[in-house]
């Protein structure tokens, strides 16, 4: 296995959280605050340092981490740069949507997906991780009495584990790899049709906002450290020399980030560790320097980005989304500390490769544009969800790309399809693409 040292990698990062939720939290809560957790209904924005403290947020972010590991190992996933991935989505989103309970229902719908195609589930184990998108369904169906029940619940989650598979993998093409986030928007279209039937049998599903403050200094530290220590990971401990750990990650910086672009496969691991650190400071300095807080949403938001360092997000193709979102802030009636648009200026990231494929410039316009429609794609979905920035990112993609390249550009890059799975059946290296002048 060629990059088997993810495996320990991960476990240890799992302890770090773990180790944060023990430190900072009150460990006689955590048993009680995991248990509130499992019986909250998740819509968006459902932070569970808000609901549950500090301590059961991030051992259940560790939890569901492990879990997804497990899955991995068990599936016998190859492992590379959307390992990273997935990792980091799984514990970031496991701070305010997913928990040990209610991503399983999916996770067999998908593994039943695979038995009836005769195919082995580690060929869809990482899709079974991503669908648990929509996760909050399953709990909502689970706890709402007047409604579901836990059967219900079970039967849901796994029709959307089940249909997910073949619809991301059609999304993916149309999408033209310039939305990173793309079972977002396949999780989005099918909860436009799943919400309506729910509430059209009686279901009456209301959008949440719970959102922690105060823990900026805390957690300002706890993410710093993890950064920097895995920048110096890259330079130092990477087995290769300094200066080839730093020159490829400026050549790691000349890609547009159009997926699939597998930074571990065609960098290694020194680079991609560099992008890592220094993409999550990018996103906690924006966060902080905006008024914003650090919270479950907004760590999730950053694990997300540091996660996506390894498959298609750099500094070069994500600062100009984020500036788009604060050039918003200056024209709209919102404000740029909303929880919402912390959550936009954090995952409008998805929108990368339309500023590195076609310039910073349609970055910063695909950015300030997302700021606004992420804010009302959610609406129909009743934060149902978790990727809604996926879903609206989706939405942007499919309208900016014949726009951009017909009017303006004239560049077309050309889907396979066997890129989406390729993504996650290969761990052999790659040769980058050949860089484009702006």
């Amino acid at each position: 296995m060629r990059y088997h040292k993810i495996y320990p990698a991960a476990i240890c990062f799992a302890a770090y959280l773990i180790a944060i939720g023990l430190i900072l939290g009150d460990p006689t809560q955590i048993l009680p605050g995991l248990w509130k957790i499992i019986q909250t209904e998740d819509a968006l924005i459902t932070d569970y340092v808000k609901i549950a403290g500090i301590g059961a947020a991030f051992v259940n972010a560790a939890l569901v981490t492990l879990i997804s590991l497990g899955i991995l190992h068990l599936s016998k996933d190859p492992l590379n740069g959307y390992t990273l991935v997935e990792i980091g989505l799984m514990a970031g989103f496991a701070l305010f949507g997913k928990n040990i309970a209610n991503i399983w229902p999916i996770i067999f719908g998908t593994f039943l997906y695979a038995k009836v195609r005769r195919e082995d589930f580690g060929k869809y184990a990482s899709v079974s991780l991503l669908a648990t998108s929509l996760s909050p369904v399953v709990s909502y169906v689970a706890l709402d009495n007047g409604w579901g029940n836990i059967w219900w619940a079970i039967l849901i989650g796994a029709i959307i584990g089940f249909v997910l598979p073949p619809l991301s993998a059609y999304t993916y093409k149309i999408q033209n790899g310039m939305n990173l986030y793309n079972m977002g928007f396949a999780c989005g279209l099918l909860a436009t049709i799943l919400v309506p039937v729910m509430t059209s049998l009686g279901a009456d599903p209301n959008v949440a906002h719970h959102w922690a403050t105060g823990y900026n200094l805390q957690l300002g530290i706890c993410l710093g450290s993890l950064c920097l220590l895995l920048i110096i990971m890259g330079l130092f401990f990477s087995g290769r020399p300094i200066w080839a750990a730093w020159a490829g990650y400026r050549r790691l910086l000349l890609t547009t980030g159009r997926a699939p672009s597998d930074y571990l496969r065609m960098f290694g691991a020194a680079p991609t560790l560099i992008n890592v650190g220094v993409n999550g400071l990018i996103g906690m300095t924006f966060i902080l320097a905006t008024g914003g807080d650090l919270n479950g949403p907004t760590m999730g938001g950053i694990f997300t980005i540091m996660g996506f360092s390894a498959f298609g997000k750099h500094a070069r193709n994500i600062i100009p989304i984020m500036l788009g979102v604060v050039l918003g802030s200056f024209c709209m009636h919102w404000h740029i500390n909303d929880s919402g648009v912390q959550l936009a200026l954090l995952f409008g990231t998805t929108l990368a490769p339309i500023s590195g494929y076609f310039g910073w410039p349609f970055g910063i316009v695909a950015g300030f544009l997302h700021s606004s429609v992420v804010l009302r794609a959610g609406t129909p979905v009743e934060g149902f969800n978790l990727y809604n920035n996926g879903f609206s990112g989706g939405l942007l993609a499919i309208v900016l790309y014949p726009i951009i390249t017909e009017a303006v550009r004239h560049r077309k890059p050309e889907l396979q399809n066997e890129d989406y799975f390729d993504a996650f059946e290969h761990d052999s290296p790659v040769v980058p693409p050949p860089s484009r002048k702006k």
